[in-house]
């Protein structure tokens, strides 16, 4: 039997191929690994918590660089191998100092064929929390089919359901992600998305998308319809979180900007890991703003995520402080 673990996660990984310039030009490419799902999973893992990613990789060489790069971060595995379909791979352009284009080369790839009886795989020994995203219900219907059962049978089996909007404009429509997302949501006990996301999963208001005023009555009507904590991503703007007790707010920690991809993941990451330590709503944002902070001013999606003792090198730092 496997044991119950904090935090559950199940998406698409990929191989990430970063180029420092235009990649017109050519040049040299370094190898990551990306994916929504397995930046928080290596986030939460960091901060001291027991983690298991679920997916499915292809029968390749891409495959085994991502799960050798998840095992390296004590992350348990519940995986497939398709030896059919290759593992999805993106190319990240860094087109300027200020602007970064991704391409994708995913479509039909082992990771879209997350079906199931993956999800009854992972499910297996239980989870604290199960963290879902919006990336993967994008990716095929058996995808969208097993993200909507994932949510239905963890929450019918009490464990906490955070969805993770992720709206990807190269993956669907926004009426395609609102659709699809319309039965995962009704879940989810936590709701994160950034404030250009939220309408994907609220009902429409009659002001204007994407004030203040709109945010809190989207946020009103999901926590009437179930969702205990409403959580919304402003970039350098900070986050803010409402549930039925109020509402809160958090600026962002200010730092150095090198790389902003992967910075939503590590704020979630945060936040996951701060309620499962048992913070309050305030301390939750306080950790993933910091979580983001470090995400932004480090290269990689992931790779310069913080552990639980490293959290203490920006709550208080000044700008080009060196510890001695």
């Amino acid at each position: 039997m496997t044991a119950a673990v904090d935090l559950l996660t199940l998406g698409e990984s990929m191989v990430s191929l970063r180029s420092g310039g235009p990649l017109s030009a050519g040049g040299s490419l370094s190898m990551h690994v990306a994916g929504a799902e397995s930046n928080v999973a290596v986030g939460v893992a960091r901060l001291g918590h027991t983690v298991r990613w679920a997916g499915v990789v292809g029968e390749d060489p891409h495959g085994q660089f991502i799960l050798r790069q998840l095992r390296s971060e004590a992350i348990a595995l519940r995986h497939r191998e398709d030896g059919e379909r290759s593992t999805g791979v993106m190319f990240l352009e860094q087109r300027t100092a200020d602007v970064s284009r991704a391409y994708y080369y995913r479509s039909g790839s082992a990771g879209s064929t997350l079906n199931i009886s993956d999800v009854d795989a992972a499910l297996r020994g239980g989870a604290r929390v199960v963290h879902l995203t919006g990336i993967t219900a994008a990716l095929s219907p058996e995808a969208r089919r097993a993200v909507e059962y994932a949510a239905e049978r963890a929450a019918g089996e009490g464990i906490l359901v955070s969805l993770d909007v992720n709206y990807r404009a190269k993956l669907w429509s926004r009426d395609e992600a609102r659709a699809a997302l319309a039965p995962i949501v009704r879940h989810a006990s936590i709701v994160v998305a950034s404030d250009d996301e939220l309408d994907l999963v609220a009902s429409g208001t009659d002001v204007a998308a994407g004030s203040a005023e709109a945010e809190v009555l989207m946020a009103k009507r999901l926590l009437e319809h179930g969702v205990r904590e409403v959580v919304v991503k402003r970039g350098a703007a900070g986050a803010g979180a409402h549930t039925a007790d109020g509402r809160w707010e958090v600026p962002a920690v200010p730092v150095t900007s090198i790389d902003s991809v992967g910075a939503g993941d590590a704020f979630t990451a945060g936040y996951l890991s701060a309620l499962l330590d048992g913070d309050d709503v305030a301390g939750r944002l306080r950790r993933g703003a910091l979580a983001g902070a470090f995400a932004v001013s480090t290269a990689g999606d992931w790779e310069g995520l913080p552990r639980t003792a490293e959290l203490a090198l920006l709550a208080n730092h000044a700008a080009g402080s060196t510890q001695r």
